[in-house]
């Protein structure tokens, strides 16, 4: 178990703190932030080790920080957490740098392991079972949201879908959902 400081970047105050209660119980130092500004000021001033990771922030991508998390500690390991889990936010997770994508809600437990694990890994998210269509079509405007840096507009644009209907799709997971994180 490490007692390198944790820095939690989550856009939700209450999770926030609930995380940052949770490390510090168990005997490890954590600081929480809520907005990619303030996580920019945190990464220059003292280059965090260790990184809880939100998706979504305030509608901004919190994949944005991940090289810069990097470029300041070469060695910094990022757990990405989300509440919506796709492959295609997944995969690119993975593929800037961060060690795992646990989707929420997830225990304080598997983000200690996945802090733990050196092995980069997208738990659970690829799955051996054909999507529903539903989640089909969940993935592809994951691709596309990604592709326009989630700008809700740009997709709604791609996807030549009225912006109203692409936040509702947003709002809600694929059902039937194919098994994420964490399984069932």
């Amino acid at each position: 178990m490490t007692t390198a400081p944790i820095l939690i970047i989550d856009d939700d105050a209450t999770f926030n703190a609930v995380l940052v209660r949770a490390f510090v119980r168990r005997g490890m130092p954590a600081r929480g932030v809520t907005s990619p500004d303030e996580a920019r000021a945190v990464i220059r001033q003292a280059a965090p080790e260790l990184v809880v990771l939100d998706l979504n922030l305030a509608g901004t991508s919190g994949l944005t920080l991940i090289p810069e998390l990097l470029a300041a500690r070469q060695d910094c390991r990022i757990v990405v957490l989300t509440g919506y889990a796709s492959i295609a936010t997944a995969v690119e997770a993975i593929k800037l740098g961060a060690m795992q994508y646990l989707a929420k809600p997830v225990e304080i437990d598997a983000i200690l392991a996945a802090l733990e694990d050196a092995t980069p890994e997208i738990e659970g998210a690829i799955t051996a079972e054909p999507m529903s269509v539903s989640r089909l079509e969940w993935e592809h405007i994951q691709r596309i949201l990604q592709a326009n840096e989630g700008n809700i507009s740009a997709t709604a644009r791609a996807l030549q879908m009225h912006r109203r209907t692409l936040q509702r799709k947003l709002g809600k997971r694929p059902s039937p959902f194919a098994p994420l994180a964490g399984g069932s």
